[in-house]
C-alpha cells in the first residue's frame, strides 16, 4: 500500500503542477493556478499519516516506510525549487516572460550556484533522516529498525556526494571565460 500511495503521490505532484501552472499561464487564473499549486504539500501530509497509521497498525518497519521519509524529505527539499524552475520555464514560453537562467558556466557564480545546490540536497537528506529517526523511535531498539537504518546510512550518501561536488567547485573552479568558451 505504502509503494501505491508514493507512486501516486508522485504522479499527483506533477498533475498538480501541470494543472495549476495551466491555470495560471492558460487559463489567465493565477490566483487559482496559485491556490492548486500550494495543494502540493498536502500530498506529503497524506504519505506521512498513511505511513504513521501502517505502523501504527502493526506493520513490520520495511524499505517501504524508509523510502515514504525519503519522497517526503525530497520533497521538502527540493520540491519548492522544482515548483520555481516549471514556473519560470511555462511563464517564457506560455506568458512571454524571461528566459530562465541558465547556471553559471564558471567562477565564483558557478560556485555558489553548486553550494545551493547541495544545500537543497543536503536538506532533503537531512529531512528524510529526522523521518526515519522518528521511525526509528516509534519502533524502538532492535533488528527491526534496520532497514530505516539503511536508509539513513543512503542519506547521509547523498549529503556527502552532494558536498563534495559542491567542494570540488571550491577547491578547483571552472574559470568564467573557459566555459563560455566551449559553448
Amino acid at each position: 500500500m505504502i509503494v501505491t500511495l508514493i507512486v501516486a503521490c508522485e504522479v499527483a505532484f506533477w498533475l498538480l503542477l501541470a494543472g495549476g501552472l495551466a491555470l495560471r499561464y492558460l487559463a489567465r487564473m493565477p490566483r487559482t493556478g496559485a491556490a492548486v499549486l500550494l495543494c502540493e504539500p498536502l500530498l506529503e501530509v497524506v504519505l506521512l499519516v498513511a505511513t504513521v497509521i501502517d505502523l501504527r497498525g502493526g506493520a513490520e518497519p520495511d524499505w517501504k516506510h524508509g523510502l515514504a521519509a525519503v519522497y517526503i524529505g525530497f520533497s521538502v527539499g527540493l520540491g519548492r525549487h522544482t515548483i520555481r524552475w516549471a514556473d519560470a520555464h511555462v511563464a517564457h514560453r506560455f506568458a512571454g516572460g524571461p528566459k530562465p537562467p541558465r547556471p553559471p558556466a564558471g567562477g565564483s557564480a558557478r560556485t555558489a550556484h553548486e553550494w545551493r545546490t547541495a544545500g537543497r540536497w543536503t536538506l532533503s537528506a537531512a529531512v528524510a533522516i529526522a523521518l526515519l529517526q522518528a521511525a526509528l523511535w516509534y519502533v524502538g531498539p532492535g533488528p527491526a529498525g534496520d532497514p530505516l537504518r539503511a536508509w539513513q546510512l543512503r542519506m547521509l550518501w547523498v549529503i556527502g556526494i552532494n558536498l563534495v561536488i559542491a567542494l570540488s567547485y571550491t577547491l578547483f573552479p571552472k574559470r568564467a571565460e573557459t566555459a563560455r568558451s566551449r559553448r
